[in-house]
């Protein structure tokens, strides 16, 4: 197989879809789509702009060569923990609100959905995870080509984020109609139930590496008293 720097379009191929895979894959940012998309056929253009405020300065850190800060333990750790809890308070408050937003359409996330699309992507372990690794390959493969390709890369990327965020909005708005409010109060909750049970994920893994450090320190201490 031809190597990822002797072939240009293939490159662009393959990051393409290795994108597509990683935005399609389900999380908080989707679930904001879901919610907003009820009442704004765009709000999937809004919240990839939001997205975009987030990753496109992180993509220039990793050019930087400063993904391996994002690989650090410590700050995975506080990354989880801190961006798990964001993440459970705002799926904690969209399942407490589902009855008044199937009522009114109106969810518990901030007015702004470019601000929302920020949140819910700052808020997201995976999606740092994701450019510290996968994302850092690409991004390291595409500076063999030049600055110009970086460029183009990024913007790439963030196109499969546009369009599949602008598909996920428009095809809610486009079937509100067909939602009863007990339906529209099942996909709320169950919005607010996935940022729940990611926050939960992503707080459990590095809280267990503490509680795992600590009782390594203290047994290590027990033995070294014996």
């Amino acid at each position: 197989m031809e190597p990822l720097t002797d072939n240009l379009w293939l490159f662009l191929g393959m990051a393409a879809v290795i994108s597509l895979t990683g935005v399609m894959t389900p999380g908080p940012v989707f679930a904001a789509a879901v919610a907003r998309g009820f009442r704004d056929q765009k709000a999937g253009l809004k919240i990839a702009l939001g997205h975009g405020l987030v990753e496109f300065p992180l993509m220039g850190l990793i050019v930087l060569s400063l993904g391996e800060f994002f690989e650090n333990d410590s700050v995975k750790m506080g990354i989880g923990i801190v961006g798990g809890g964001l993440l459970v308070f705002l799926g904690i408050s969209m399942i407490d609100a589902r009855k008044n937003m199937a009522i009114t359409g109106r969810d518990s996330l901030p007015d702004s959905t470019i601000m929302t699309g920020a949140l819910t992507t700052s808020a997201n372990p995976y999606f740092f995870l994701w450019w510290a690794t996968v994302g850092a390959f690409l991004i390291f493969t595409a500076q063999e080509f030049g600055v110009i390709v970086i460029v183009i890369f990024a913007g790439l990327h963030w196109t499969c984020d546009l369009a599949w965020y602008s598909f996920t909005s428009f095809a809610v708005f486009k079937t509100r109609h067909l939602w009863t409010p007990l339906v529209h109060e099942i996909v709320f909750g169950l919005c607010g139930a996935l940022m729940v049970l990611f926050g939960i994920y992503f707080i459990v893994g590095p809280a267990n590496e503490l509680i795992g450090g600590k009782t390594d320190s203290l047994s290590s201490g027990f033995q070294h008293s014996l």
